[in-house]
């Protein structure tokens, strides 16, 4: 069984050099493991070092302890307020004047940072947060995380808004644009309409003013033969005019005004008067019964220069009217006819 008595003390330290109380000379003594009797039994101390580590364990522990003490209990506590006494807070050199610290800070950062005393729990609020009644640290993080994802979301719906707003513009655009299409064409439509109606109608007034101009050969008359009609009864083979049957007697007119070329007999023509005309073109009137002008004579449109009649190589009483151009040759006197705007 282990002995309980005390280990012996040890002998007190002392100085060479210098006579003790007792008037002896003593020398420094340096305790060491060799000049220390161990302890008996179970009641044995432990070496330092492992008691300085189980120390900072522990103090690390207490402190963890009470941060997270404090961090539990930071939002149900009151705000704890770090102030200063008027004597320190007065000896306290200004800010500005700190080397580098001075030129970042304005005169009212630096005021604030020396006699400024707010509590921890209002560490980051905003000067509009505090004014708006927020005390709370964490109520103030979600509250911007809140107002920061109001704001995303309203980005986003103003994005949809403005993609729709778009599509809608291009949309109008394109029915616009296919609207003005169409007008556009009905327009050309109606113009070109127009302009047919406008050119018809100024054919229409060129004819009348033409047939105003130009008469018809006789009256009372019917189309017997027509231009290039074949026939053993022509010497050349086919018809060289237009026949106009009408009774013996029938005034025979000028077309248009003109000079008279010839009038006289004309064998197979018989009576024959031609007409020319300012343009150089010829009107041949044949068969007539009488002539009732000369040549180099003058007459104007409608005027009466002979008489139907059946002279020359006829079957009945009928005018044989041609039309030559300036250069002789022969045309369909009806076509040349309806050119002037006259019905035949």
């Amino acid at each position: 069984m282990a002995s309980n008595q005390p280990a012996p003390e040890a002998p007190a330290p002392f100085r060479t050099g210098g006579p003790g109380e007792d008037g002896r000379t003593w020398e420094e003594w340096n305790p060491t493991e060799d000049s220390l009797r161990p302890v008996r039994g179970r009641h044995r101390v432990a070496k330092q070092r492992g008691l300085a580590r189980s120390s900072t364990v522990l103090g690390v522990g207490v402190i963890a302890a009470v941060g997270a003490g404090g961090m539990a209990s930071a939002q149900s506590k009151p705000p704890v307020s770090i102030s200063l006494p008027d004597s320190i807070a007065d000896n306290l050199p200004d800010a500005k004047s700190l080397p580098g610290v001075g030129s970042f800070m304005s005169a009212d950062q630096a005021k604030d940072a020396v006699t400024g005393a707010s509590p921890l729990t209002t560490a980051g609020i905003t000067a509009a947060e505090a004014e708006s009644g927020t005390t709370d640290a964490g109520e103030a993080l979600r509250a911007r995380i809140l107002q920061q994802a109001e704001q995303q979301q309203a980005g986003a719906e103003a994005e949809v808004r403005a993609a729709e707003e778009k599509a809608a513009a291009e949309e109008a655009a394109a029915q616009a644009a296919k609207q003005q299409s169409a007008a556009e064409a009905k327009a050309a439509a109606k113009k070109k309409a127009a302009e047919e109606a406008a050119e018809k109608k100024a054919e229409a007034e060129r004819l009348a003013k033409l047939a105003a101009s130009y008469a018809i050969p006789t009256s009372s008359y019917t189309i017997t033969s027509t231009f290039g009609q074949s026939g053993s009864m022509w010497s050349s083979g086919h018809h060289t005019g237009l026949d106009f049957a009408a009774p013996t007697g029938t005034p025979v007119k000028a077309v248009h005004s003109g000079t008279v070329k010839s009038a006289g007999w004309s064998g197979s023509y018989g009576y024959r008067t031609v007409l020319e005309l300012d343009d150089g073109t010829e009107v041949w009137y044949c068969h007539q019964s009488s002539m009732d002008v000369t040549a180099g004579q003058k007459v104007s449109t409608g005027d009466t220069i002979g008489r139907v009649g059946a002279t020359g190589n006829v079957t009945g009483p009928h005018l044989h009217l041609e039309i030559h151009t300036a250069d002789g040759s022969g045309i369909d006197p009806m076509g040349w006819l309806r050119g002037k705007g006259l019905s035949v």
